[in-house]
């Protein structure tokens, strides 16, 4: 198990798209003979898009997110509710469904979804997610991992989250200032005390490199020191600034 997450978390580190992000995904949940996953996180303000990253067939994703499902999902409505995971489809939370939720979960039958294990995510930016295990049938794999590796795998599904955040988040903006991907991600890394040589080991840059991007997302902020930048950064990510 040890060697599954630490191949895990390597592919996580590594993963610059979905496509990578995925794959690691699908790679660890092989591991243990689940075979489709899905990590839906939610539009942090309307009218934004569902970020969907999972191995499902692609007629049903498709299907999903251009008839917005996830805002009638009852899956979905559940993982906002609360942060303990759970078991769903058959005989799991199929009482009182509206006659769209029904087709909901009828259409996704259509597509060997049937039943599966969702992991609610709350991350501290306020940020809802859910990571979700699906099966055609309630098979010796799914209720093994519900049974025997439930905090593995929400350990896994954070990581998930985590990382898709921080390297694919298009909410990249301080104090109304839009900074890169990788202005941010250096951002991120001083504001952890972290120096322009140890950032660049981290990301996989030159030192010169990591030093750049701080400097130009200081000048973006209209800032005077590196260090002001940083205190600025981490009071717009607490909402103190």
């Amino acid at each position: 198990m040890q060697f599954v997450f630490e191949t895990f978390l390597e592919q996580l580190s590594e993963s610059v798209d979905e496509t990578d992000f995925r794959d690691a995904m699908a790679r660890a949940a092989a591991a243990f003979d689940l075979v489709k996953f899905a990590y839906l996180c939610l539009p942090p303000r309307a009218p934004g898009k569902p970020r969907l990253i999972s191995n499902y067939p692609p007629r049903w994703t498709a299907h999903y997110l251009s008839n917005h499902y996830h805002a009638i999902d009852p899956v979905i409505a559940r993982a906002q509710r609360g942060q303990c995971p759970f078991l769903w489809g058959l005989h799991y939370s199929r009482t009182g469904l509206s006659d769209f939720e029904q087709k909901l979960f009828d259409e996704a039958a259509a597509f060997g979804i049937r039943c599966g294990f969702t992991i609610p995510i709350l991350d501290k930016r306020g940020n809802v997610a859910a990571m979700s295990f699906a099966a055609d049938g309630l098979n010796p794999a799914l209720l093994r991992v519900t049974e025997r590796y439930q905090e593995a795998f929400r350990f896994m599904a954070t990581c998930f989250h985590i990382c898709v955040r921080r390297k694919l988040s298009a909410d990249r903006v301080v104090n109304g200032v839009q900074l890169t991907r990788r202005e941010y991600e250096c951002l991120e890394w001083a504001a952890q005390g972290k120096s322009a040589r140890d950032i660049a080991s981290i990301v996989g840059i030159r030192r010169r490199t990591a030093a750049f991007h701080l400097e130009n997302a200081r000048k973006k902020l209209g800032l005077r020191t590196r260090m002001q930048a940083v205190a600025q950064f981490s009071a717009a990510r607490t909402g103190l600034g």
